[in-house]
């Protein structure tokens, strides 16, 4: 039986259309690799759900479920479960974002969002993001 971990998260898009990620702190794992917000999802949890809850507690930011557009998902597979990660695109949040968690945030431009070493489960999803924001 497949352990499945499911996690959501969010790219937040600024007005000069930067988007957050953030870098997991030292005393957690994968610690020093830069993500995007958000986390696991709670028992009967929507993706949806789960990531407004989850910027609200790690950012500070309140947004609602119908300011969040699906843009894809990752499935990777770990040593201990297989990982589903469900990534969606914020415009439209209030407040402003903080890392509540001891995490250091950075605006990135989307063309430079592969030089910042992530988690493999990000990895597709930030490629993925770069060609829906930079198209060539």
């Amino acid at each position: 039986m497949v352990n499945l971990l499911l996690v959501t998260a969010g790219a937040l898009i600024d007005r000069d259309g930067r988007i957050l990620l953030a870098k997991r702190p030292e005393d957690k794992p994968m610690a020093g690799l830069w993500e995007f917000p958000g986390g696991k999802l709670q028992d009967n949890e929507t993706p949806e759900a789960a990531l407004v809850r989850e910027l609200n507690e790690e950012l500070g930011v309140d947004t609602q479920t119908s300011c969040l557009a699906p843009i894809g998902f990752s499935s990777i597979a770990t040593q201990n479960h297989h990982l589903l990660l469900f990534l969606f695109i914020c415009r439209k949040w209030s407040g402003i974002a903080l890392g509540r968690e001891k995490q250091t945030l950075k605006w990135v431009k989307p063309e430079d969002l592969l030089n910042y070493e992530m988690p493999k489960a990000d990895i597709p999803l930030a490629a993925q993001l770069k060609g829906i924001l930079c198209p060539t």
